[in-house]
């Protein structure tokens, strides 16, 4: 709870690292991940830094990865993953790294060429066999067809091809070849229109669909032979072939050669198959054997370079022997870190220690949270809308709490709740084995990740649904109804007819003030709603008005506890000033206002009930009347309120004026009156003690900057990052004692005294949406039950369990989709405003910047 309502304290530090260690030792602090490094050259161009070659070796080592991986892929190859974390490896390491690497991707490319190649030849030979057995029909079919004269079969039998028609001065000749399946109609349409009708096509699809080498599709192809007359047409035929990207083969005339090519064609498939089976598994176990490492050089590739980025930022000595870099860190890590160097020395084999130093500086740190995989959701929440300012208070250790307390208030069913708390549970259960899944969706990721905020809301929806007696919009009575309805029916009818008659009434009215009825037997039922008032039709008027003062009671409890929050800020900035000229009014203001309010309502609450509800005040209309100063006097013979409220009423309304001039003044005046004093009395000090000459070389603020071995630490002297840092702003000076410009605080006061005026009355209002949507979600869910699943319920028979389970169906689709989906990040974002705007407001400023350390399982996240 410490570390999460406050960040961690930290600190700036220099470190001296010698040139051959310094690749160990920024290994060691990316294992740790304690540790973030400033870029100390921010003007120079990443391909003028030191270690740029390094960079562009990695870069080119990622590329033969992602390389390898698609192959992989390709394939279907499951790539391992042991979960095993490898150590960033040596620079000499590297080397062999790179030659494994290159000699991998020349190898794979290799046999994937020699691959490519002996498919294309495999389609080619493929595609001539396809052509010699089609062929081979047309003739077979030209010759048996009844219907060709005996003139075309003599011209396209082979002895015609090779005689041709001498006596008629005929000369046929032909082109076989193969095409696309969905380009053979047109192929045939340009065919007539550019030769006019004087070529003769036949074609035949091939049953089995080929695979193109260079993609890896399967494609559909046709075989296709035209006959014509003459070179001009042969010459216009090819053409047309070539524009169509129809392979042509060569189809001899004889049947006797076409036979001899078939058999020569079937003998080089069965030898190319052969061969292509022998490629096939030579690339196989290539890809197997990588698959098997590809995961851990990932790793070790994405190691180096993050350590060679962060080597970058650091100053180089003239001498090249020595590495600066600067760093922010947790003074509460600094052993850790401390030993981390020494590993990293250790291991580099260098005989010289490193050195750190704590440096005093005047640039606000980062603001850093220890989280864990609860709280990690929730602070991420508090961070959208503004990273903590250093050392100012965290709303995320209460939004653990009040956020999915305030969502369940608009959310509450018990049915819904364990729905939602079920599939977060699921999703907690079995986080290991679903977190690589969450790489592959975003939305799947905003789940996952929220697993946890959407476990808490699902527990909260559960409790706040047992309060309001909510089930899928049925209420369950437990501990029996304090109602009673027989007395509004003749007292001689049967337990069933009552039934009957109450089935028949459209509405119920629930009165406890009816005597005659004597149905309230004040008794109240013990935990949540009483389920009698499901069948109630005044069920809305009493469940309103229970929701709308409830939540104005939580509204005004969250407003003051945030500002109670800001006295936290004030004590541990040690500015009393503005405890008196800031967090005083506004509790005064609030509970004068609204924290009577809210009095009023638990008091009216526990003073009235049914019996004499005739008498309950309206308290919208008392706030009113008490800031008029009118009382009314009673009537109806109704005693007041409670005794004395005028006098009451009209302290609180005078306590309340003066609180606007007191926020807007007199934090500005005392400054203003202190800073004069002080610029007099430095005036006079002046002329008695002259200011001696500063030296030109005195440390940063005063500090004195020396180097210390490993395991020392500095005094930063003023160090503006201290956790007790004072600062005096009733001296009239700002946060690093520059002289403020009054007239700036005056503004800023007025402008902060009219925010907080207006938004106590905004914010209170702003709250109501949590009676709002609590009743939006109860109407929904009883329309969802009483058109969609009552229906199927209400039928009988076979026909009634069938319409059953489509109403089943429907309903639960709905349910989902509308009411946890649609509904639920409804409500998520309604419980989102109230803390960014109504509670938040009132101490939060998030101007801070986060804490981002150099470190590898980040970095393998990102990847």
């Amino acid at each position: 709870m410490g570390d999460l309502f406050r960040s961690q304290e930290m600190t700036l530090c220099q470190l001296f690292l010698q040139a051959e260690a310094a690749y160990a030792c920024v290994s060691e602090l990316g294992e740790l991940g304690l540790v973030q490094f400033r870029d100390l050259k921010p003007d120079t161009n990443a391909f003028q830094r030191k270690f740029v070659n390094e960079i562009r070796r990695c870069d080119e080592m990622e590329r033969k990865l992602r390389y390898l991986e698609k192959e992989i892929r390709k394939d279907g190859i499951p790539i391992l993953d042991t979960g095993d974390n490898p150590e960033a490896p040596n620079p000499r390491e590297m080397v062999d790294l790179e030659a494994t690497l290159e000699k991998l991707e020349n190898e794979l490319r290799e046999v994937n060429a020699y691959a490519e190649s002996l498919k294309k030849n495999f389609l080619e030979l493929t595609e001539l066999k396809h052509i010699l057995r089609k062929t081979q029909t047309f003739f077979e079919e030209a010759l048996h067809d009844q219907h060709m004269t005996e003139e075309a079969v003599g011209l396209m039998t082979e002895e015609g091809m090779m005689a041709g028609g001498q006596a008629a001065g005929l000369r046929l000749q032909s082109v076989a070849g193969v095409i696309l399946r969905e380009r053979l109609p047109a192929f045939e349409r340009m065919l007539w229109r550019v030769c006019r009708g004087n070529v003769f096509l036949k074609q035949a699809e091939i049953d089995t669909a080929l695979e193109d080498p260079a993609t890896g599709d399967k494609v559909l192809k046709s075989v296709f032979i035209i006959f014509f007359q003459g070179e001009q047409l042969k010459t216009r035929v090819k053409k047309i072939c070539e524009g169509f990207r129809a392979t042509l083969y060569p189809c001899p005339d004889s049947q006797a050669e076409r036979r001899e090519m078939a058999i020569s064609v079937m003998t080089r498939i069965e030898d190319l198959n052969t061969v292509l089976n022998t490629t096939v598994d030579h690339r196989m176990r290539v890809l197997m054997a990588a698959a098997k490492n590809l995961r851990l050089w990932f790793i070790k590739v994405g190691k180096i370079k993050a350590i060679y980025h962060t080597l970058n930022m650091f100053n180089v000595e003239a001498t090249n022997k020595c590495l600066i870099a600067e760093a922010w860190c947790a003074v509460d890590d600094l052993d850790k870190i401390h030993l981390a160097l020494r590993r990293g020395t250790e291991r580099a084999g260098s005989s010289i220690p490193p050195i750190l130093n704590r440096m005093s500086t005047r640039e606000m740190p980062p603001t850093y949270f220890r989280v864990n995989k609860l709280t990690s959701g929730f602070q991420s929440i508090i961070d959208a809308y503004g990273v903590a300012s250093y050392r100012e208070a965290n709303p995320s250790p209460f939004a653990i709490v009040t956020f999915p307390f305030l969502f369940a208030v608009m959310y509450g069913d018990f049915g819904h709740g364990t729905l939602m708390f079920l599939a977060a549970l699921w999703m907690v259960l079995r986080e290991k084995q679903l977190a690589p899944t969450a790489k592959l969706s975003e939305i799947w990721a905003t789940f996952f990740n929220g697993r946890y905020i959407i476990l808490m809301m699902g527990a909260f929806s559960i409790y706040t649904g047992l309060i309001y007696n909510d089930c899928f919009s049925r209420s369950v009575n437990i501990f029996g109804s304090g109602w009673s309805v027989r007395g509004q029916f003749n007292q001689s009818l049967t337990p069933d007819q009552i039934r009957t008659q109450v089935r028949g009434i459209e509405s119920l009215q629930l009165n406890p003030n009816d005597a005659q009825a004597k149905a309230w037997r004040a008794n109240p039922y013990p935990f949540g709603l009483d389920p009698v008032w499901q069948v109630s039709g005044n069920k809305i008027t009493f469940t309103n008005s229970i929701k709308m003062k409830t939540s104005v009671v939580l509204g005004v409890i969250h407003m003051l506890f945030g500002v109670f929050v800001s006295l936290t800020n004030h004590l541990h900035r040690r500015d009393m000033l503005s405890v008196v000229g800031e967090f005083v009014p506004q509790v005064l203001f609030l509970l004068g206002m609204f924290g009577y309010l809210v009095i009023l309502i638990l008091y009216k609450w526990a003073v009235y009930s049914g019996r004499n509800s005739n008498c309950a005040p309206n308290l919208l209309i008392g706030l009113i009347n008490m800031f008029l100063f009118r009382y009314d006097k009673a009537t109806n013979g109704c005693p007041p309120i409670y005794t004395g409220y005028q006098g009451l009423q009209t302290f609180l309304v005078l306590l309340i004026i003066p609180c606007a001039p007191w926020m807007l003044l007199v934090k500005p005046l005392i400054l203003r009156r202190r800073q004069q004093m002080l610029a007099r009395g430095g005036a006079m000090m002046g002329q008695q003690h002259p200011q001696p000459q500063m030296q030109p070389d005195a440390g940063v603020d005063g500090g004195d900057q020396t180097e210390l071995g490993m395991g020392q630490q500095q005094d930063g002297g003023n160090n503006i990052h201290d956790g007790d840092k004072a600062v005096d702003m009733g001296a009239g000076y700002g946060d690093h004692g520059e002289e403020v410009d009054i007239g700036e605080v005056f503004v800023h006061q007025a402008i902060h005294t009219i925010e907080y005026c207006l938004s106590c009355i905004s914010n209170t209002a702003s709250y109501l949406r949590l009676w709002a949507l609590s009743l939006a979600h109860a109407q929904l869910s009883e329309v969802l039950w009483g058109m969609v699943l009552a229906i199927g319920l209400k039928r009988e028979g076979f026909g009634g369990c069938l319409a059953l389970f489509v109403a089943f169906s429907f309903w639960a689709l709905l349910t989902v989709v509308v009411l946890l989906l649609m509904e639920g990040l409804s409500a998520f974002l309604h419980a989102l405003r109230l803390h960014w705007v109504e509670f938040m407001n009132k101490f939060y400023k998030g101007e801070g910047y986060k804490f981002e350390p150099f470190s590898f399982a980040r970095a393998e996240l990102e990847m």
